[in-house]
């Protein structure tokens, strides 16, 4: 018991300062995390394919934006140093874990049929 907090402490703070350095690195590009998720994955596309269309250009904008600023080594911080990100914001994600939940019900649910 007092190992589990002890290791749950540990890696609170190690999740903290991971996820300080790499909102570090999302603001230079001026993505979100959210961004980073690989859309070839089925759950992924499942969920872009039912987002808002606001979601979506955004999400590109912002993608297109990385890319030429990656491409001209470039920080977000030189062109607007006083720009609000919302690094971590959750607009798919709740999405993607509803299509996870989905899925594993109907694989429980037909587990029968594999025998």
């Amino acid at each position: 018991m007092a190992l589990r907090m002890v290791t749950d402490k540990v890696m609170g703070f190690a999740a903290k300062q991971y996820q300080n350095v790499l909102g570090n690195q999302l603001s230079q590009y001026g993505l979100r995390y959210e961004d980073l998720l690989i859309e070839e994955e089925r759950e992924v596309k499942e969920a872009l394919s039912l987002a808002d269309s606001d979601v979506l250009i955004g999400r590109t904008r912002r993608l297109k934006r990385a890319i030429d600023l990656n491409y001209k080594r470039k920080s977000l911080q030189d062109y607007a140093p006083n720009m609000e990100l919302e690094l971590f914001k959750k607009e798919i994600y709740p999405d993607i874990e509803k299509i996870r939940a989905r899925d594993q019900e109907y694989a429980q649910l037909n587990a029968h049929n594999k025998q």
